[in-house]
């Protein structure tokens, strides 16, 4: 063995900037740049509540996350609160599930009917008895990729909220708690 065989020592600097193994930090960074932008994608999306559709339970200028994956994996239940995509990723609201696809819905003096039953609504603590929709009186059926969404502050006027029916499709996630 002779003295051009050994390298000598890598100076401290470029040992704590790539490591020993340049080639292995730069494939665990590659996998660290997807892995990260796959979470962001599918498992957790950021969110800023921007107004009082749904208070108090969530207030306005609160950051929330929401995961798509959710939507998936367990479906979407009544009660569940869900991000709604009205125009890409960057505008969303946030809404509470209350009637699921093949249902009919009816809200009658601020009460919500699902099948003919009333039914109990916990997290809601105003309630505006002004609230009908349809406003013809009837109930709406929901076809089968639809859900009827609206927010949690019903003493908002009935005018101001937007609420109804969703499409599946603009569903994006559930609001993690």
């Amino acid at each position: 063995m002779n003295s051009s065989d050994v390298a000598g020592p890598v100076p401290w600097w470029r040992v704590a900037a790539v490591g020993r193994n340049p080639r292995v930090t730069i494939v665990r960074m590659a996998v660290l740049v997807v892995l990260t932008f796959l979470a962001f994608r599918y498992l957790f999306v950021p969110v800023r509540v921007t107004g009082i559709s749904m208070s108090p339970f969530y207030k306005d200028g609160e950051r929330r996350w929401i995961s798509p994956a959710l939507t998936t994996v367990g479906g979407l239940n009544r009660g569940d609160v869900v991000a709604i995509q009205t125009s890409g990723r960057q505008v969303m609201y946030l809404k509470r599930v209350l009637g699921l696809p093949g249902e009919k819905i009816r809200i009658a003096k601020g009460d919500v009917y699902v099948n003919g039953e009333r039914i109990e609504e916990p997290y809601i603590l105003n309630r505006s008895p002004s609230w009908n929709w349809p406003t013809n009186g009837s109930e709406r059926l929901l076809g089968p990729e639809e859900f009827f969404v609206v927010g949690d502050n019903r003493a908002m006027p009935l005018e101001n909220h937007y609420f109804g029916v969703a499409d599946r499709k603009r569903i994006l996630g559930k609001v993690v708690r």
